[in-house]
């Protein structure tokens, strides 16, 4: 399955159905949430199952979009993005794929959103400073035409939350 698939569902644009998953899928995703690294052996000692029933239910919560995929946390001030900001922006209707590529393209974007209220995408993104965030938002967000306005919240401090094992 290609990787645009397991991103954004199939190619005609309709999103997957919901995949029913049972309790030992439940523990495999709450592992893999804690610990992306985590050995098929320990996966399957931990829930109960053969190494080879492990191996495929994991394959298939791969293709089936449940699992979108594996990454490090980062933490991104010691990776010298010491700056953070949510980003709100109003966009013309309508234009959210438009958009949303434009904002993938964006140095540091590390999440996009599509959300109901008072404006219509969050955007968080990690900078090196505040003269490149400052960058960013005056020069290449407010360059994109279908942006009518923005506002930045300046993140002071933040925790990942760890998933329970």
């Amino acid at each position: 399955m290609a990787a645009e698939q397991l991103a954004d569902g199939p190619q005609d644009g309709a999103p997957l159905p919901p995949r029913p998953l049972d309790a030992i899928d439940q523990d495999i995703l709450k592992i893999l949430q804690a610990d992306g690294r985590a050995s098929i052996r320990s996966v399957a000692e931990r829930v109960h199952v053969s190494r080879a029933n492990a191996y495929a239910r994991i394959n298939r919560l791969v293709e089936d979009g449940v699992i979108r995929g594996f990454s490090a946390r980062v933490d991104h001030e010691r990776a010298g993005h010491g700056t953070s900001a949510y980003i709100t922006l109003k966009i013309v209707q309508n234009t959210w794929r438009t958009v949303r590529e434009q904002l993938r393209l964006l140095p540091g974007a590390s999440h996009i959103a599509l959300v109901g209220g008072d404006f219509d995408v969050l955007l968080l993104v990690h900078t090196p400073d505040n003269r490149t965030l400052r960058e960013l938002v005056l020069t290449r967000l407010q360059a994109i035409p279908e942006v009518l306005s923005t506002r930045t919240l300046l993140v002071f401090e933040e925790e990942d939350l760890e998933p329970e094992a």
